[in-house]
């Protein structure tokens, strides 16, 4: 015989579950490191890109430069500049379009455009591809960045390995990848925000004080035309590289306060210009400096072509290696937020402080192990910049704005949107072709573990 609750009794009761199953979401947000802070100031925006944005990828522009040669390095090197401004400030639009409601991550965002299922699929595996591939490649630069430091300030010692340098870097992480949240790191990223400054700065005036290079050549380091072209895909690589911080962005602004009054996107904004400036003043100088200096004989890293002061050279790697501490962790936040969703959300884990010490330490173990497996910089930069750096930062966040906005057809926001698309798929493809054919080409020489 069927049970019959009176309607008065049964709404009771549907609503003290309802409200339960609410809590226990509240509790979980409360713990994930996305969502579980939201009191950070324009200016923890303004570092925390800075910090995501000025990566070890500006001391390879130079070399970029040399393989596209002045004209097209310096119009990849502005239209990048403007369009991912412009794509960023698109994300920061669409942080808070729907009313009550906050896209705090970027599947979030691409649910929204894209449905439930497809925006995932659209989405996660690319934002994990950057940024489990920028830690790889962090591991490998802090590893090179100490063991040049070490080579420099004790030139007279007996050679060290790479492989042991990565691992000393590693090991800052299997600290700090414990810190809970985006807040909490707030720190490192400030410091490594004035690193990045630092060193950039280092790198510029110290190649200004060399002077033109006596045998400086502009012309092109390949000699057939093959090479030319892969070499040039490789460079598209390496700057798009250089301009990633569109992966984090969501979950930065997720962690600055809103209300109706005064949304995120106002302060949020406000960080974004700081930093873009910085990056400007970063990036431009390096990039035209190094090459004008240095011509076609710059290295893939500047800091390497530099060997004097010694003095200098050594504390701009010494700041590169702190300013790769702090962007590794900007970077690796968004995934432990990813791999704890899924474990207390969907596996049903407990929220625990032993959870989070166990996968976070899993995390740091496998990129130390990839990268000292892999330490190819230059031809990693190039294979990642196009690969996955190109659609997350140079046309995804347009594609969601045709699919969210739909502007009119043919008027001036469809025409920007669809330029930079086709940049971007441009760039997607090209790129990861050069950065490739440079690994195969520098791995043909290396030993495994060397």
């Amino acid at each position: 015989m069927e049970a019959h609750i009176p309607k008065d009794q049964g709404q009771p009761l549907l609503q003290s579950q309802d409200d339960e199953w609410s809590a226990k979401e509240k509790d979980i947000d409360n713990w994930l490191p996305i969502t579980s802070s939201r009191n950070a100031k324009w200016w923890y925006s303004a570092f925390h890109n800075v910090t995501a944005m000025v990566g070890a990828g500006v001391l390879s522009l130079p070399y970029a430069m040399s393989e596209l040669g002045w004209g097209p390095g310096v119009t990849v090197l502005v239209i990048s500049w403007v369009i991912t401004l412009y794509t960023l400030w698109q994300m920061v639009e669409m942080h808070e379009m729907v009313p009550g409601k906050r896209f705090d991550r970027y599947h979030e965002l691409g649910q929204h455009a894209f449905g439930e299922k497809l925006g995932l699929w659209i989405v996660v595996p690319q934002q994990l591809i950057v940024e489990v591939g920028v830690n790889i490649v962090y591991m490998v630069t802090g590893g090179k960045s100490l063991k040049k430091f070490h080579d420099l300030v004790c030139s007279n010692c007996k050679d060290i390995k790479l492989t042991y340098f990565i691992m000393i870097f590693a090991s800052a992480h299997f600290v700090l990848s414990h810190l809970p949240n985006f807040n909490s790191i707030s720190g490192v990223s400030l410091a490594a925000a004035v690193m990045s400054l630092s060193y950039s700065t280092i790198a510029w005036t110290a190649t200004l004080k060399k002077g033109v290079q006596k045998d400086v050549d502009y012309g092109y380091k390949a000699k057939d035309m093959t090479e030319r072209v892969f070499n040039s895909f490789s460079a598209l690589g390496d700057v798009a590289f250089a301009y990633a911080g569109h992966n984090v962005v969501l979950e930065i602004q997720a962690t600055i306060p809103s209300t109706p009054e005064k949304p995120s996107k106002g302060p949020m904004w406000k960080g974004v210009i700081v930093a873009y400036l910085i990056v400007a003043f970063c990036y431009f100088p390096v990039a035209l400096i190094g090459y004008w200096i240095f011509g076609n004989k710059v290295d893939d890293n500047i800091l390497i072509t530099l060997e004097k002061p010694v003095w200098l050279i050594a504390m701009a790697n010494m700041f590169v290696v702190i300013h790769v501490i702090g962007s590794y962790q900007i970077y690796a936040m968004p995934v432990f937020d990813m791999i704890e969703t899924v474990l207390v959300k969907k596996l049903q884990f407990r929220p625990s402080t032993m959870l989070r010490f166990i996968t976070r330490t899993l995390y740091v173990a496998f990129t130390m192990l990839v990268a000292i497996t892999f330490p190819f910089f230059g031809g990693l930069l190039g294979f990642f910049g196009g690969f996955a750096f190109a659609p997350t930062t140079y046309f995804l966040p347009c594609i969601m704005w045709l699919a969210i906005y739909k502007p009119r057809r043919f008027s001036l926001s469809w025409f920007i949107n669809w330029i930079c698309i086709i940049v971007g798929v441009l760039l997607m493809i090209l790129s990861p072709i050069g950065g490739l054919r440079q690994i195969i080409i520098e791995a043909k020489n290396y030993q495994f573990y060397s």
